[in-house]
C-alpha cells in the first residue's frame, strides 16, 4: 500500500484553481495525476475513539471498492481548532490516494466522507487535493 513512492516532482502549468486541473507537462515515463489526501479524525465526541477495527472494515467496505488500484494509509497526530473553541488534539488516519481520471474521482470521495460521517458520527473529513506527476 506505498503510493506515495509513486510520486514525484512535477512541472504544473498555470496556477492552482479551485478545482485542480491535472498538469499537462511531466517527464517520462511519469503521467499527469491528482493527488488526495483525506484526514479522517478519529474521535467521536464523548464516544471514545474510532478503533483499528472498526477503521479496518470501514477501509475495506467503503474504500478499496471505490479505490482498487491502490492507496496509502498514515496514522498521523491531528490537530484543529473551531471558530471560538481550544485546539483540539485527535488521532486521525490521513489516505491517500493518486488518481489518474481527475474529476471522476469526486463522487467516489464523497460517498467515502459521508460513509464516514454517518457511520462514525462525525461532521466532516478535511481534504486537501494537489497536482503531481506519477507512475511505476
Amino acid at each position: 500500500m506505498a503510493v506515495l513512492g509513486l510520486l514525484s516532482a512535477c512541472a504544473q502549468t498555470g496556477a492552482p484553481s479551485q478545482s485542480p486541473q491535472v498538469a499537462t507537462t511531466c517527464a517520462a515515463p511519469l503521467k499527469p495525476a491528482l493527488e488526495l489526501n483525506l484526514y479522517f479524525g478519529r474521535d467521536r465526541q464523548g464516544r471514545g475513539e474510532v478503533s483499528e477495527a472498526e477503521w479496518a472494515t470501514f477501509l475495506a467496505q467503503e474504500v478499496t471498492p471505490r479505490f482498487p488500484d491502490g492507496l496509502s494509509v498514515i496514522n498521523v497526530a491531528g490537530q484543529s481548532r473551531g471558530a471560538t473553541g481550544p485546539v483540539e488534539r485527535e488521532k486521525t488516519k490521513l489516505l491517500v490516494v493518486v488518481v489518474f481520471d481527475a474529476p471522476a474521482h469526486r463522487a467516489k470521495v464523497q460517498a467515502i466522507v459521508e460513509a464516514y460521517n454517518k457511520r462514525f458520527g462525525q461532521h466532516g473529513v478535511f481534504r486537501t487535493e494537489h497536482v503531481v506527476c506519477a507512475g511505476v
